[in-house]
């Protein structure tokens, strides 16, 4: 058995069966003994920035670790974009980075890069195996460090020789350290705090789905203050059935608007709020001055552990929270705007839809509109890199292959990683992917003018706008293998959307607007 077979039974002794790979030369030993395990599922991705997102929307909608195979530091470059995303959500991720032979090293080849450096500005953990009697036990810590702290980016690097040279036994990855929690102490200083006039409870993290949603909305309702969480979450369960939240905003005004009666917040799963970015004369953060802020717990800690110490000062458990109601919105007559795309999204996406959200300019209509639909899950960009959504869509459908997936994209971040529509119909994920076509990078539009700047002339304008030649994306879906179509009409799109939520695999909607 060689290094790289024992680091494939490490894997799947672990529990670790999904591989998202982009493999070069250096990894040629490493496919092999992928190749001689099928209980491993491998998945290419044409891009290795469509590894590293796949691998953070399967952690996101799983909670289980898969691989990434990456080839050199080049490799892990065009990688680095979705992981520093996948950093941002707290998703476990392993990292298998190929390497040259350790003796090559010394010479300087083509491909030759710092791989250590550039695994160590983005990874929680990184080590280069030294020896091929290293890789089984190397493997098997780097499947601990990526469980570890609810979720981690963990990096091993393969140098070619030892993957070829004799390994050992497969080890089974030991389970995770045991979550750090915040002391008594700080938990009756927060539930007195939360008790406060004008108090909120700030959700994050592994808070904002599932039984924790609902015990945050119970400590509110009990405390008597408000909830919220904010606007990136890596999986907000929401719709009908779930508890009501307030969602921060993006617009730095308008979330101050919402910010401004908040005089002691109580952070749990996240950080305290802050600007997306710096404008000129207005504060980096969204929350007044004299407010008193306690970061409880981050997204790192044991969140279960939190919210049921502040459950039990709060006599929270008898609480019984109105879940919001299903309300569908009307039919929408006019023109097809992001507005009216979102009320026929939400009238058609059925029950457990998982939608991830990358839409930009276009993505605030849609959320209003689908906030009462049927209950779903919303994922989002959580490091505001763009590029994150096919990707993410692809791991979030190999995680649920029972639930129905929408990529909501604009045309501009969908060009980044447009290469997992191929992956979507190789696998036949069933992904609806919805491309809202604005022409153009319009978000720097705004943010152009929030700069204090109001003209925008021909070089600014040749740099926002992507409509010389224009974008096909029913040609572009054709050529990866994906059904598509396009719409310009509320009639078009409800036609399209009514058409793919009732078939099985993947599919696409150009929405011109």
């Amino acid at each position: 058995m060689n290094g790289a077979q024992s680091l494939v039974k490490t894997m799947l002794a672990s529990g670790v069966d999904v591989c998202f790979a982009n493999p070069g030369t250096s990894e040629m030993h490493f496919v092999a003994a992928l190749d001689s395990h099928p209980d491993m599922r491998c998945i290419l991705c044409l891009f290795e920035g469509g590894t590293s997102g796949a691998a953070d929307g399967y952690f996101r909608m799983s909670g289980r670790v898969a691989a990434t195979m990456l080839h050199l530091a080049p490799g892990f470059g065009n990688a680095f974009s979705n992981l520093h995303n996948a950093r941002k959500a707290g998703s476990g991720i392993v990292n298998i980075m190929g390497e040259h032979a350790t003796y090559h090293l010394a010479y300087e080849s083509p491909l030759k890069g710092d791989t250590e450096g550039i695994s160590r500005t983005i990874s929680h953990w990184t080590r280069s195996s030294l020896s091929s009697a290293d890789v089984a036990s190397d493997g098997a810590d780097a499947i601990r460090a990526a469980r570890s702290m609810n979720g981690r980016i963990a990096t091993m690097i393969l140098p070619a020789d030892t993957a070829w040279g004799d390994g050992s036994a497969p080890v089974a990855a030991a389970a995770p350290p045991a979550l750090h929690r915040p002391s008594d102490a700080a938990l009756d200083a927060a539930a007195a705090a939360l008790k406060t006039e004008g108090a909120a409870l700030l959700l994050g993290g592994q808070a904002t789905h599932g039984p924790l949603l609902h015990l945050g909305a119970q400590i509110a309702q009990a405390a008597g203050c408000r909830i919220m969480t904010p606007l990136h979450s890596p999986r907000l369960e929401r719709g009908a059935g779930t508890p009501p939240v307030e969602q921060l905003l993006y617009p730095v005004d308008a979330n101050a608007a919402l910010l401004k009666d908040v005089r002691s917040l109580v952070v749990c799963g996240t950080h305290a709020p802050v600007n997306f970015f710096a404008y000129p004369g207005k504060p980096s953060l969204p929350t007044r001055a004299d407010i008193h802020v306690q970061e409880l717990a981050d997204a790192t800690m044991d969140l279960g552990y939190v919210l049921n110490g502040l459950a039990d000062r709060l006599g929270a458990r008898s609480e019984t929270v109105e879940p919001v109601d299903l309300a569908l919105p009307d039919r929408p007559d006019g023109p097809l705007t992001p507005a009216s795309a979102g009320a026929l999204i939400a009238r058609v996406m059925p029950e457990n839809t998982i939608v991830v959200n990358e839409a930009v300019t276009s993505g605030a209509p849609i959320a209003d509109a689908t906030r009462t639909a049927r209950r779903h899950d919303w994922l989002i960009t959580m490091g505001g890199a763009i590029g994150q959504c096919l990707p993410c869509a692809t791991g979030a459908a190999v995680a649920c292959p029972n639930r129905k997936v929408i990529a909501l994209t604009g045309d501009g971040s969908a060009m980044y990683t447009l290469q997992s529509l191929w992956t979507m119909a190789r696998e036949r994920l069933d992904v609806t992917v919805i491309v809202f076509a604005n022409r153009g990078y319009q978000i720097l539009r705004g943010e152009l003018a929030a700069m204090g700047v109001t003209q925008v002339g021909r070089n600014a304008q040749a740099m926002f706008d992507v409509d010389d030649p224009l974008l096909d994306w029913v040609a572009l879906a054709k050529g990866h293998g994906v059904e598509g179509t396009r719409a310009t009409t509320v009639d078009e799109m409800e036609a399209a959307l009514e058409e793919a939520m009732a078939a099985k695999g993947p599919r696409l909607i150009e929405v011109v607007i």
